[in-house]
């Protein structure tokens, strides 16, 4: 939280201070800061104070910051009532006792305060990691969820889907919102928009809102938020080194699952499958951390290795549902869609045998590798012609990337840079970012670089269309100048002719998906498709298991869908 310094008053009356104290007291909204920790707040109460002599604070809820406390290390107080933010001068400890279980402090008393008019000053960011659903309706509309991306006493920045212009467009009065924090904590405000930011290349706006008059009830449910909010953005920060307690806010219950049926601004019905709505959290992420890039932040890395753990959690679970469900990811941006097809199907080509840390290095890797491109200049990506001074500039990616990975500790820097950067290289020198060539990749890069071209050629590019399994096959085999011949006959015996997540054209007419092969690449699943788009829930049939052929006719020929 940052509030400009000539926006407080001082306040150095005893009865006026003694008085806004009191209100601090009685409204159990003090925060402790301090003097070395940047003004994070964490929640303490102030339990009494003797005027003129000492504050009696109870510090039970922050019992790791008292061996810093005890050593003289200065804090303040911060804290909202009354429709004003109140700081203390610095103060130190006088005092430390344990009372049945609580620890009870006493430290020096303020000579003044320093009292924030403009509440509005202070504005708390939600990290990557840190997910609170929020949802804007209006009478004679469906709800719009969304995600809440900071939160300020006078109001909140909202990300929505760009389908929310329309309800914005046609408010006449001020919108419901609501929050849900993890923890199930529910708030809910009314609000009027004030301004909007579209981001066309995740398809979503990011809205404004001014929550005009509050209850002193709802200030102070904010208030707490704020602080809240501040208090678990810290341990996230990779100069915190102190192993700080979580918000209860953002912990959730044991069972509980949620927040229904939308992950912030996606709609989970949307999704065909139900691994397909597993893994929108892992894209949710890597959607996150793209922003979170953009804006300077480093990879997160705790949140990195949960999602790689998930990962191969559910490829252990069921792998061919897992490839499927890499199809399934229309609605999510182009980087987010590869990262992730790449993490699962290099997983699934060089896993076996590996290592656990090695393979969630594996995992990681891929699912980073190309997050480093929303880094550059995005007109790159819209040129006609792709010129040398282009390529120059889109290899820097690379090294965007790896840069940022320097808080993943735990995470191989020989696998990163095999993924990361050999996905890039090619047999021949070249590739980038070093144009390394022949026995000079090591064979995490080789099988790296056909799984990334292979996962690209499935998607539309504004030079091409995407391509089906044996157009990819064919263009790896006339291209073994450049990819490995001995990856590329793994990849083709592995994934087979009619991989999982094709669409097949059989002799009946009918189109249908690739779930489940068997090991000679018999079809055993499909799942009937309507039409010849990318597999979402509403254009999805029946599903026909056991002798496909018989039921469908035999496969003419895949249909090439970009997903």
């Amino acid at each position: 939280m940052v509030a400009l310094e000539e926006e407080y008053e001082r306040v150095e009356n005893p009865v006026a201070v003694a008085s806004l104290l009191d209100s601090l007291v009685e409204s159990g909204g003090a925060s402790l800061c301090l003097e070395d920790d940047g003004g994070r707040p964490e929640p303490v109460v102030l339990m009494e104070q003797h005027p003129g002599e000492t504050l009696v604070l109870d510090l039970s809820s922050v019992d790791y910051l008292l061996g810093r406390l005890q050593q003289g290390v200065a804090f303040y107080l911060v804290g909202e009532t009354q429709g004003k933010v109140l700081r203390t001068p610095l103060l130190s400890l006088t005092e430390t006792r344990r009372s049945g279980g609580r620890f009870l402090c006493c430290s020096d008393y303020p000579a003044y305060l320093d009292v924030l008019q403009r509440r509005e000053a202070f504005r708390a960011e939600l990290r990557i990691g840190m997910p609170v659903a929020a949802s804007v309706s209006m009478p004679g509309h469906e709800a719009i969820h969304g995600e809440l991306r900071d939160l300020s006493q006078q109001g909140c920045q909202l990300e929505l889907p760009m389908t929310a212009s329309g309800m914005l467009a046609t408010a006449e009065g001020p919108l419901d919102i609501a929050f849900e924090f993890p923890d199930g904590t529910h708030f809910a405000i009314q609000a009027s928009g004030r301004h909007q930011r579209p981001d066309p290349d995740r398809n979503l706006l990011r809205v404004g809102f001014y929550f005009g008059s509050c209850s002193a009830d709802q200030e102070r449910q904010i208030w707490y938020f704020v602080c809240e909010i501040e208090r678990e953005s810290a341990r996230y920060a990779k100069e915190d080194r102190e192993g700080r307690q979580p918000s209860p806010l953002f912990t959730s219950p044991a069972g509980r699952v949620g927040a229904g049926e939308h992950v912030g601004r996606r709609d989970l019905k949307r999704y065909a499958t139900p691994m397909a709505r597993r893994l929108v959290k892992v894209a949710a992420f890597l959607d996150g951390q793209m922003l979170a890039l953009q804006q300077g932040s480093d990879i997160d890395s705790r949140q990195l290795s949960l999602y790689a753990d998930r990962l191969m959690d559910l490829h252990e679970e069921d792998r061919e549902s897992l490839l499927f469900a890499c199809r399934c990811l229309s609605p999510e941006p182009l980087l987010v869609r590869h990262g992730i097809a790449v993490a699962v199907h290099l997983l699934d080509l060089v896993g076996a045998g590996m290592p656990r840390d090695v393979r969630k290095a594996v995992v990681a890797s891929g699912l980073v590798h190309d997050l480093g491109k929303a880094l550059v200049p995005q007109v790159l990506f819209k040129a006609a012609h792709f010129e040398a001074t282009h390529r120059q500039t889109l290899s820097e990616h690379v090294s965007l990337v790896l840069e940022r990975l320097d808080s993943c500790q735990w995470l191989s820097r020989g696998v990163a840079s095999a993924v990361i950067s050999g996905i890039n290289e090619r047999m021949d020198g070249s590739g980038y970012p070093d144009g390394v060539s022949g026995e000079s990749l090591n064979e995490l890069a080789k099988a790296s670089a056909i799984v990334g071209v292979a996962e690209a050629l499935r998607r539309d590019r504004s030079d091409r269309p995407a391509k089906t399994a044996q157009q990819i096959y064919r263009h790896l085999l006339t291209h073994s100048h450049q990819f490995d011949p001995h990856w590329i006959k793994r990849y083709v015996e592995h994934f087979k002719a009619l991989p999982v997540g094709a669409l097949v054209r059989f002799s009946g007419e009918q189109l249908a998906w690739v779930l489940r092969i068997d090991e000679q690449g018999n079809l055993t699943e499909v799942q009937l498709a309507a039409s010849a788009s990318a597999p979402m829930r509403d254009n999805l049939g029946e599903t026909i298991r056991g002798n496909v052929v018989e039921k469908l006719g035999r496969p003419v020929g895949e249909v090439a869908v970009s997903t």
